[in-house]
């Protein structure tokens, strides 16, 4: 049956593959965004131009979507907001928020809905454990809860800095740094295995008032990831392992990226929402995960080459005083 969607956000790194899964499923679609990158918007999706924050945002109550997908919403004022605005005026409001969020570390090595929320160490998904209990106590609004761990479509996954110093240093035969031993398993999904089952939730009435997460259902260690990487760029890698506790000490925004998240083993189990939104495959061998990311990377640094500069020192530093250690 076809509904009525509405995405907040739309050309982002999850959901630009959803919008397109919901045309394909022949879905009446509609994006609320900023629009400066509409022309990257599939062909059919209706493009309404605006801020999160602005006046006007209110009026999209008045549409009466079937379903509201909030992507780009971070902070619990954001969600009272659309609590506010949406309560009595959408079927089914779908809030974008993070496998970052299960407790660190887990009890259990396998991961399902039913780990706690608990995150002392990352304020991004502490925000989003708040977003998701404002959710659970409103009223006269039927929300889903999604929870995507590490999900890929232009970026490379790494574990802290920024992807493409990383990949330009790997193609420079610079060293790069895995935290902890690089056995860590830790699962990575393509951005288009994910949109299956996401828009497989539309208009369920068992997805009301529940949370799912969506992930691949195979893990791969960090130290395997990182040398796919470098060799789809056609060099070798060169990682420098450092222990977890040492790397925050040399950069407290690493607390969040590496306690609050990738430190920890990362292995989910999908039945719960393979049970409502139906069987769903991801992608499993590396290159085909990484093959999109490494594309995007190589039309990135042929229009922009990174520079040199300060996480290069930093970088160079670390793996200078670890290898100081023998």
């Amino acid at each position: 049956m076809a509904l009525r969607i509405l995405f907040v956000g739309g050309t982002g790194q999850i959901s630009y593959p959803c919008i397109k899964r919901a045309i394909a499923e022949g879905h009446d679609v509609s994006v609320y965004n900023r629009g400066k990158r509409i022309t990257d918007l599939p062909a059919g999706v209706t493009s309404i131009t605006g801020e999160l924050a602005a006046p006007e945002y209110a009026d999209l109550a008045k549409a009466n979507y079937d379903v509201v997908c909030q992507f780009i919403a971070f902070t619990p004022d954001q969600v009272a907001r659309d609590i506010e605005v949406f309560a009595g005026h959408c079927g089914q409001y779908i809030f974008i928020s993070s496998a970052s969020v299960y407790e660190k570390p887990a009890r259990h090595y396998v991961i399902t809905e039913e780990t706690p929320a608990i995150n002392p160490y990352w304020p991004y998904s502490q925000n989003k454990i708040a977003c998701e209990e404002l959710l659970k106590n409103s009223e006269n609004l039927s929300w889903t809860i999604v929870r995507p761990s590490h999900t890929v479509r232009t970026g490379l996954p790494i574990m802290m800095g920024d992807s493409d110093i990383m990949a330009r240093r790997m193609l420079d035969g610079e060293p790069t740094i895995v935290a902890g031993d690089g056995h860590t398993p830790w699962t990575l999904t393509r951005s288009v295995d994910f949109a299956v089952p996401f828009v497989g939730l539309f208009g369920k009435p068992r997805a009301l008032n529940d949370i799912f997460h969506i992930t691949s259902d195979r893990a791969h260690i960090w130290d395997d990831i990182q040398k796919a990487i470098a060799r789809l760029l056609g060099v070798e890698a060169k990682i420098v392992h450092v222990p977890t506790d040492t790397l925050i000490r040399y950069n407290q925004d690493w607390v969040g990226p590496l306690l609050g998240d990738k430190s920890w083993t990362a292995i989910f189990d999908n039945s719960k929402v393979k049970s409502v939104a139906g069987d769903f495959t991801c992608a499993e061998d590396l290159e085909e995960i990484l093959a999109e990311p490494i594309m995007h990377l190589k039309q990135r640094l042929a229009a922009n080459h990174p520079p040199k500069g300060d996480l290069d020192a930093l970088v160079d530093r670390i793996c200078r005083e670890q290898a100081a250690l023998g």
